[in-house]
């Protein structure tokens, strides 16, 4: 079950700027009820502020985000994570899977494995109920990679029935992917 996180940041009055109900009109109601609709967001984004006036230069060239910062809320539509296979689950989510089964093999230190999942993950949403997704951390799981003879990352494999029917080695467009997949659903 995925959420929508919704946050709004709203700056610090400072001491001298005290609010006053009565400076509140009924156009600044109105405009503020016109902007309930909060914009679609994607992930966590750390936003300094600016502040105004003189700022020493110890301040402006550090690059720590002080008192002064914010952490605002960017939340996706879904939060789908293709969940990982391990040694222990290997046999009951892929090789005893009724559907077909996509797996990707990959390690944390990979740069084009990273390049990969934002796909891997589109396809899981894409195929949701039509295939499985999973991904295997060569790793953590080093005697899954050498069963089926994984000797570079990353590494796509279907499987379909328990059976290896299909592999797609390295960062590929996602079209690729696609055209493996449409094989054997």
């Amino acid at each position: 079950m995925a959420a929508v996180l919704e946050c709004v940041s709203v700056p610090r009055a400072s001491a001298s700027q005290a609010f006053s109900p009565a400076k509140l009109s009924s156009s600044s109601v109105s405009s503020i009820s016109a902007r309930r609709r909060l914009p679609q967001f994607k992930g966590l984004k750390v936003v300094p502020t600016r502040s105004f006036g003189s700022v020493s230069h110890r301040q402006s060239s550090s690059l720590k985000l002080g008192r002064g910062g914010r952490i605002v809320c960017e939340a996706q539509e879904t939060a789908v994570e293709v969940p990982a296979v391990s040694d222990s689950t290997w046999q009951s989510l892929v090789l005893e899977s009724e559907l077909p089964v996509l797996v990707e093999f990959w390690a944390p230190w990979c740069g084009p494995c990273r390049m990969i999942h934002p796909v891997i993950n589109e396809l899981s949403k894409q195929y949701a109920g039509k295939l499985k997704c999973y991904k295997v951390n060569t790793d953590e799981s080093p005697s899954i990679a050498t069963r089926y003879g994984i000797r570079s990352i990353p590494t796509v494999i279907i499987f379909r029935n328990g059976d290896k029917k299909d592999t797609v080695i390295g960062a590929v467009p996602k079209s690729t992917l696609t055209t493996s997949i449409e094989k054997f659903l």
